[in-house]
């Protein structure tokens, strides 16, 4: 879809994308919006894409009547993607984690089943503080029985984001967008240029995967314990799964090949396992 942005009347389901340079989906990277994609091809659902450019994503939101669910530090309102529209329901639901929550309790059994089930080893915590990009994070979501989840989101989110300085050179724009969108960028940073947000060297490049790689150390021994397939839970997929995986593919699309085929290689292979079939099973991307 084109993203000049008309409320729709659609009776199905649509996910708002963030819109990368074309063709879209080859480029098309961001995490969050890719755990919500993944989500709808999980439970099988069929949807409509509509791609929306950066710098339309505050005017799309605001036209859908969907309040921003993230602020930035200085405690402005921070309007970003995914959204998902149920024609069916009138339901509009604007963040990742809600939209897996919303299809669970829509389509129950709909696809590859539960997408929160219990027994799922999901204890993993990130005590490092926010630093980088400042990327804000998701509130805990406190709702049982996926207050677990919740938690394990922040914290796979958090770890990701701190090392976001790996996958942001390699983010791909329209060109006639580019500079305008990494301006944004900079300045929503504190950073006078893009080159001084994300520069990096060899050795800073080094060194900033060897930290991500000692601190998804105990993310990797979570899918260790079931050595019957890559999933969590073996050969089950859960929203576990797919909360690691949103950040998989943006590693997959966005750092230089030698360095992705490095982090699929850790820990005996868990996380290239993990993303292969995250990719096998749920990575159509529907027009």
């Amino acid at each position: 879809m084109e993203s000049d942005f008309t409320p729709t009347n659609d009776t199905g389901l649509v996910l708002y994308d963030i819109a990368p340079a074309p063709p879209y989906p080859k480029h098309n990277a961001a995490p969050n919006p890719w755990k919500a994609r993944y989500t709808l091809n999980f439970k099988g659902l069929p949807y409509t894409t509509h791609w929306v450019q950066m710098g339309e994503i505050s005017a799309v939101r605001q036209a859908l009547g969907v309040p921003a669910c993230r602020k930035f530090f200085d405690g402005t309102e921070y309007y970003t993607l995914p959204v998902v529209t149920d024609g069916s329901t009138g339901a509009k639901v604007g963040d990742s984690f809600d939209i897996a929550v919303y299809l669970q309790k829509q389509h129950p059994e709909a696809g590859a089943g539960n997408l929160f089930p219990g027994g799922v080893d999901l204890n993993y915590e990130c005590s490092a503080g926010m630093v980088g990009f400042g990327v804000p994070l998701s509130e805990e979501n406190s709702r049982e029985p996926t207050a677990v989840y919740a938690r394990f989101n922040t914290n796979v989110d958090m770890v990701f984001s701190i090392h976001a300085q790996l996958m942001a050179e390699g983010m791909k724009w329209a060109p006639e967008r580019e500079a305008a969108i990494k301006a944004e960028f900079a300045r929503r940073a504190g950073k006078a240029t893009w080159e001084e947000l994300v520069g990096l060297d060899a050795a800073g490049r080094e060194k900033l995967r060897a930290s991500l790689k000692e601190m998804v150390k105990d993310l990797a021994a979570l899918f260790q314990k079931e050595t019957s397939g890559p999933f969590l839970l073996g050969t089950q997929p859960c929203y576990g799964d797919i909360i690691v995986g949103g950040w998989l593919r943006m590693m997959s699309r966005t750092l230089p090949g030698e360095e992705w085929e490095e982090i699929q290689g850790w820990y005996d292979g868990v996380f290239g396992k993990l993303h292969a079939a995250l990719d096998e099973r749920f990575g159509e991307v529907k027009e």
